[in-house]
């Protein structure tokens, strides 16, 4: 067995010498290069190929996948920029703010269609892995246009949310998971218990992604704090906030929504997060989909030793300090 970082390095050197787009028109393919360059965690496509490993040596079939999973990653990274206008991505500018909307439109759409090309490689048990693969694109849709809508109400519920998150950025990890499994002709019952694991596991690394941009430490986190307070998202504190605050703490709330008085903001909406307890209880959702994912995977029917590089990663994920 390997480990992640083994994989990664396996992966971006096959991105590298790989030709996944034509050369021209420039102007639709510098775009996609230009992103897929700039680097990024690859976790979708490490676990696809750990998954398939847990079974038996890694298949053509599954590097290709893989590709297909981190190109269709990067083209919902494309759009999901666009719609939330954002300038940076990994540091960098983003495509749009680099190229154009219209790069970034047409590009995003041909990021997709060569990952659906990548994916037509694959052999084995391929109407399976296309299925999942096809529900896992709608569902992301599904999770981007939930969290579009969450920005327009101010009564969204914790069940609601979870919901959306599990949506927009967990089922992608699970399928990744899962179609490593598939390919390598896996029962059902391991493909299923490892999706499980993957959805849990990304529930979790988002809610925790959400408490340390509220309380991590600015030095660590590379950015500055209390970012989703500033943009008034709705996350998981926020929304709990919300919906446990008393008459008093949420005419606080709303009136700080409505602020612009940055430096004040944040530090008074967590002190907001503490008194109503919506720090403890988002710690605790991290704990509870944190021992479920552990669960799932201790299911998987084969031997403790082939997990750990599994198990090591979800422990880096879920106890990072940025």
């Amino acid at each position: 067995m390997q480990s992640f970082r083994s994989i990664v390095t396996q992966f971006e050197n096959r991105l590298q010498t790989t030709d996944l787009f034509p050369k021209t028109p420039d102007n639709l393919y510098n775009p996609c290069k230009y992103l897929l360059n700039l680097g990024g965690k690859r976790i979708r496509p490490a676990v696809c190929l750990m998954a398939n490993e847990l079974f038996t040596d890694i298949y053509e079939d599954t590097w290709n996948a893989a590709i297909a999973i981190e190109l269709f990653h990067n083209f919902t990274l494309i759009h999901d920029d666009i719609m939330d206008k954002a300038p940076l991505r990994r540091g960098h500018a983003t495509i749009h703010a680099k190229y154009g909307i219209t790069a970034g439109i047409l590009g995003g759409d041909a990021m997709s269609i060569y990952a659906y090309e990548s994916l037509a490689k694959v052999d084995r048990n391929f109407k399976d892995v296309l299925h999942v693969f096809n529900r896992t694109a709608i569902e992301v849709c599904e999770g981007q246009q939930l969290d579009m809508d969450f920005e327009l109400r101010n009564d969204v519920s914790a069940d609601e949310y979870i919901h959306m998150i599990t949506l927009k950025t967990s089922v992608l990890l699970a399928a990744s998971l899962k179609i490593g499994a598939l390919i390598a002709h896996a029962s059902e019952e391991n493909c299923n218990q490892l999706y499980e694991f993957g959805e849990n596991l990304g529930i979790a690394f988002q809610l925790q992604d959400d408490y340390l941009d509220a309380f991590g430490e600015s030095s660590k986190l590379g950015k500055q704090q209390g970012g989703d307070i500033i943009a008034n998202k709705k996350t998981y504190l926020h929304i709990q906030a919300l919906n446990d605050a008393t008459p008093d703490q949420k005419t606080e709330i709303m009136q700080w929504l409505s602020s612009k008085k940055n430096d004040a903001k944040v530090p008074a909406m967590l002190a907001l997060f503490v008194a109503t307890e919506a720090d403890k209880k988002c710690r605790a959702a991290v704990s509870y989909y944190s021992q479920k994912a552990f669960d799932s995977l201790k299911n998987v029917d084969v031997e403790a030793n082939k997990k750990e590089h599994l198990i090591y990663l979800a422990n880096e994920l879920l106890n990072r300090e940025k």
